[in-house]
């Protein structure tokens, strides 16, 4: 089967967003080290993107809904190039977290206004199914970003890692100017003040409120995860050098293929159900990942990385077909959610890891998976 040139951009522009995103991630016992301080001290390089992310994202969307979203994308996707220089330069710790801020302001131009793209170009029966591309995108983007430096950090060192994801960035961005058609069927808003006023809308729309709600949970499982597994690799008896802590990740790749496999299984039992069925299995890799042993971390892991992605598929393309107006707003909105749920998830359990090591993440993620469950049981008793 030919893949459109289009669909390949999205998924171009989703790997790029997340090969930015999660770069330090697998290189934070490393960078610890090498600048003196704690997990929960070097993990605000995570927590300063994320935020940045939160703070702009639905202003983000009412940008795009006036400018147009290809010209939006494009111009982000080149200068996020600037800031991971930046940080493959930092002389200290407050210089990684001011790039890391600034990285984190460029990112939502690039994944929140792909999805109102897709939202608006596909024809709605064929949604899920391209934000399953892109999100296939976004998983292999996230193991690049995590792998290619972890591997590279041991090599060359953490420095000469951030450039090649520099240059990686660059080339990601010159495919999607290339690729990506012009949007045919936008329509553009009056102005930045009428978007924004649609965006608030959409606070009064319940279904995108507990969408919102879902979105928070999965970053914020997502990053309490991945981020402090990190730490308990390094540590004895496990001992994972760099390369290995980056190897992990590997465990994304489950995501491309689960990714576009979600519109179907959507099809087949609906959103609701497949929401509740994909949080109940996290739950249970979340669990294995208590086994003092590789193998049943790994599995759990894995389990972990595919859920999320379905999660996050059935979750964004609904906002798309809910929202039939302001869509690049309601996309922002849902994505702030996102984030700010990835900034407490990088910054809230290394409290608990201070008081209670990897045990204490995972009770707090169970709690974070439940509290959603409730949400999609409540807010979709009328979904199909």
């Amino acid at each position: 089967m030919q893949i459109e040139p289009r669909s390949i951009a999205v998924a171009v522009a989703g790997f790029c967003s997340f090969l930015n995103l999660y770069s330090p991630q697998a290189l934070l016992p490393a960078l610890s080290r090498e600048f003196g301080v704690g997990a929960a001290e070097i993990s605000a390089v995570m927590t300063a993107s994320t935020l940045a992310i939160a703070l702009t994202a639905p202003f983000t969307g009412a940008l795009a809904d006036v400018l147009g979203r290809k010209r939006v994308i494009a111009t982000a996707m080149l200068a996020v190039v600037v800031p991971m220089a930046g940080v493959a330069l930092a002389a200290d710790v407050p210089a990684l977290i001011a790039w890391r801020f600034l990285q984190g302001l460029l990112l939502p131009p690039i994944f929140a206004v792909t999805i109102a793209y897709i939202g608006d170009e596909w024809p709605s029966a064929q949604v899920a199914n391209a934000a399953g591309i892109y999100f296939a995108g976004t998983s292999l983007g996230g193991l690049c970003g995590r792998f290619i430096p972890g591997v590279l950090g041991d090599l060359v060192g953490w420095r000469s890692a951030f450039f090649v994801l520099a240059a990686l960035s660059f080339a990601s961005a010159t495919t999607v100017i290339l690729l990506l058609p012009s949007e045919k069927k936008f329509i553009r808003s009056r102005g930045f003040a009428s978007s924004s006023l649609q965006m608030l809308r959409h606070f009064s729309n319940l279904q995108l409120i507990s969408l919102y709600g879902i979105g928070f949970g999965v970053l914020f499982n997502y990053i309490a995860v991945f981020t402090y597994v990190t730490f308990l690799l390094a540590a004895p008896p496990f001992n994972f050098s760099s390369t290995l802590l980056g190897a992990i990740f590997i465990t994304y790749l489950i995501g491309t293929p689960l990714a576009p496999l979600t519109g179907r299984i959507i099809a087949t039992v609906g959103q609701r159900t497949c929401l509740l069925l994909a949080l109940a299995v996290w739950a249970c890799g979340s669990l294995l990942t208590l086994a003092p042993s590789v193998i049943a971390i790994i599995g759990g892991l894995t389990i972990c990385a595919g859920c999320g992605t379905i999660c996050q598929t059935v979750a964004t393309s609904y906002v798309t077909i809910i929202a039939r107006k302001g869509r690049s707003s309601a996309v922002g909105l849902y994505v702030t959610s996102y984030y700010v749920g990835g900034s407490i998830g990088a910054f809230l359990p290394g409290l608990f890891w201070n008081s209670g090591g990897w045990p204490a993440c995972v009770a707090m993620v169970i709690a974070m998976l439940t509290v959603m469950a409730l949400i999609a049981a409540m807010a979709f008793r009328t979904s199909n």
